[in-house]
């Protein structure tokens, strides 16, 4: 035999072998290829075509998921929702350690209702379309997770949501439960009520986008650590006036009750009556770690009605007014005995007020920056502390108006080395306060 013929026999030989590999790993996949499995790791992921879902927003799909999640037994594992957009009428319950996923990997976003032109819910990826509970906010939530479970990679939309109307009430979309549950890179384009993460331990919310109309994150009853990151409530579905004006009127995007030492990170809110409120359960209040948190838009940034002792920590935020009657960025409530600190800090858009204090707890101000309140110069102070105690140290106070008034009920007051536009404009009632090196300039 010539050497060329020996070259091909050879090839034709590893041609064979590798057909014969493909074909052997093919065999293996279970589910198959054709179901929309996105690996071959034999028994831990399933597809909810194999279970006869059909994904054309058209079919009832609540029963073939429930069967694909349920198929695992107490083992745990993936069920696998491929592209498509899927009916939902009834309720889904995660069972322990079973993750839910779409083909997405990333958070997306969706606001081609709002913006012609730009992807819609079913353009692309894995959509569910949310029919369930309307009408009824105390129905069954659309999706539980359970201790070790996962919901990831998809859109959640409500299609019966007019967005040219006030919204109708629907239960909330994910409900976290157990220890350890998971949201993760999940788009709720338009909920009435998003995420109600109370009665669980160390839950993680990560990457979530969308307009929660009524309320964003509802966290209670967690006695053990949580964390909440990169989650942002724009309106992307519909700034329509009878919708949108609602929201502002109604809206609470963060909510916090009680919570052992939460960590909240890079999270955002538009267009809410409440940006972020605090306040107490009959299992108590909250203390936690907030960085870099904002709040445009909203009736009230920052609504403390009561904090625990060890305090709420609150960096690098940005808070931003909106027009309506009296809007003020913080406000702090007669019944708070907590401390809340808020550390380089920046608070700016019209308003008449910056800070309203009361209580008989602690509020912090360090290195913050406070402009453009007094909108309709009637002289109103920036800061008014009321009762409590206040520090204000090595703050910027940019509008030409008063800058802060201390007033007789005010236990202690340290206010110094605050930079001033203008005269120093403070006025103090309190018979304990140190105010000391206070600089005006023009």
């Amino acid at each position: 035999m010539n050497r060329k013929k020996m070259i091909m026999l050879s090839a034709g030989i590893l041609c064979m072998g590798i057909i014969m590999t493909c074909k052997g790993k093919e065999k293996a996949v279970n589910p198959p290829i054709e179901s929309g499995v996105p690996n071959d790791i034999e028994g831990d992921i399933v597809s909810v075509l194999d279970y006869g879902a059909r994904g054309d927003d058209q079919i009832d799909d609540t029963k073939a998921f429930r069967m694909a999640l349920n198929s695992f037994g107490t083992k745990g594992g993936t069920v696998y929702a491929p592209r498509g957009t899927y009916l939902f009428t009834g309720s889904l319950d995660i069972p322990p350690a079973v993750t839910l996923k779409g083909a997405f990997e990333s958070v997306p976003a969706h606001n081609g209702i709002r913006d012609v032109g730009l992807p819609k819910p079913g353009d692309d990826g894995t959509t569910f379309l949310v029919t369930g509970g309307k009408g009824d906010e105390n129905a069954t939530p659309f999706i539980t997770l359970n201790t070790n479970s996962t919901l990831r990679g998809v859109v959640l939309y409500w299609p019966q949501q007019d967005p040219e109307k006030e919204p109708d009430a629907y239960p909330w979309a994910v409900a976290m439960r157990g220890k350890n549950p998971a949201l993760l890179d999940v788009e709720m384009l338009n909920p009435y009520n998003a995420i109600d993460a109370s009665k669980n331990e160390r839950a993680l919310i990560r990457n979530i986008n969308g307009q929660a109309l009524r309320r964003g994150i509802y966290v209670d009853g967690i006695y053990d650590i949580g964390r909440i990151e990169n989650v942002h409530w724009n309106p992307w579905w519909s700034m329509k006036p009878a919708l949108f004006n609602w929201q502002k009127a109604n809206g609470e995007a963060f909510i916090f009750e009680r919570t052992d030492w939460h960590y909240v990170l890079n999270t955002f809110c538009y267009g809410y009556r409440v940006g972020y409120k605090f306040g107490s359960s009959k299992e108590g209040v909250c203390n936690g770690n907030f960085l870099g948190i904002g709040a445009d838009a909203c009736h009230t940034s920052v609504l403390v009605e009561r904090s625990a002792p060890m305090g709420l920590l609150i960096t690098n935020g940005e808070f931003v007014a909106m027009d309506g009657e009296n809007p003020t960025m913080v406000q702090v409530g007669d019944d708070n005995e907590g401390n809340i600190t808020f550390s380089n800090c920046a608070f700016w858009g019209p308003c008449n007020q910056n800070a309203i204090i009361d209580g008989r707890g602690t509020v912090n101000f360090s290195d913050c920056i406070f402009m453009q309140w007094d909108r309709n110069r009637e002289g109103r102070y920036s800061i008014r502390a009321t009762g409590g105690a206040v520090i204000i140290r090595g703050c910027n106070f940019m509008t030409n108006s008063p800058q802060i008034f201390i007033g007789e009920k005010v236990s202690r007051a340290v206010v110094t080395g605050n930079i001033i536009r203008g005269g120093v404009k403070i006025e103090n009632q309190s018979g304990n306060a140190v105010i000391e090196g206070n600089l005006g300039t023009e």
